[in-house]
């Protein structure tokens, strides 16, 4: 698929090799280098690019879409948290789930998730509500959502387009990683647990936002935080900073 030029002499190889070069030092660039250089591949950066041309701004942008792993070591890789939509606005969400590095604000869901592990992991207090969860990645939470880009003012748009790539990297992880803590987080991430293997450890919660769409003032994660910890220091000998 050399020099294939679309939209106004967009090149897509080009595109991809930037995309597949940042992921070369976090180790996940020949794990995904299948997909990367795919038809499947070819055809979501083109309905991305079809969009954009039509004045749809999609987010994140294209250039922090594999974020979560570049951020994410693969040799540290320890859980894979899976959320369901990015932010649906723009200069927000950042590539990774749940995180707004640059925001002007906290979503609503974030602040939820913030609340609950103030209030079951640091009880005591001095927990900070810094909203760059990069820190979350850089300890082996490889955190993304089941579609990885939506239209700005919209959610769940993109979903059946990213339904190549998640189940690819699901069969990945489920063939080479064993023993991996997989954190579901709403129902429509809860729909990809079949393919995870039952040799890994799987947690089960409901979307912060839920708690926002029943005007609820706190989110029941089923203690999912500690559940986690738990686990990663029992398989993992690593104590996690929230």
């Amino acid at each position: 698929m050399n020099n294939i030029k679309i939209l106004d002499n967009v090149n897509l190889d080009e595109i991809r090799d930037k995309l597949y070069e940042k992921l070369k030092e976090s180790g996940w660039a020949l794990k995904l280098r299948t997909f990367i250089y795919s038809d499947a591949f070819s055809s979501i950066l083109i309905q991305l690019l079809k969009e954009a041309k039509a004045g749809d701004r999609f987010t994140p942008p294209l250039k922090n879409v594999f974020k979560a792993f570049t951020e994410c070591p693969y040799n540290e890789l320890k859980v894979v948290l899976i959320g369901q939509n990015p932010y649906p606005y723009a200069n927000v969400c950042d590539g990774i789930a749940f995180s707004a590095k640059d925001a002007t604000f906290i979503p609503s869901a974030l602040r939820f998730m913030f609340r609950e592990i103030e209030t079951t992991i640091y009880p005591e207090g001095g927990y900070t509500w810094n909203p760059n969860l990069a820190r979350w990645s850089n300890q082996g939470i490889l955190m993304i959502n089941t579609t990885l880009t939506t239209t700005v003012g919209k959610v769940d748009v993109h979903y059946d387009l990213w339904k190549p790539f998640i189940g690819f990297l699901l069969d990945i992880l489920g063939s080479y990683n064993p023993g991996l803590i997989y954190v579901f987080v709403g129902t429509k991430a809860k729909r990809w647990s079949d393919m995870v293997p039952e040799s890994n450890h799987k947690l089960f919660c409901t979307h912060p936002s839920s708690a926002a769409h029943t005007l609820k003032e706190l989110w029941d994660s089923d203690d999912v935080f500690n559940k986690t910890s738990k686990l990663m220091m029992a398989y993992y000998k690593h104590k996690m900073i929230w």
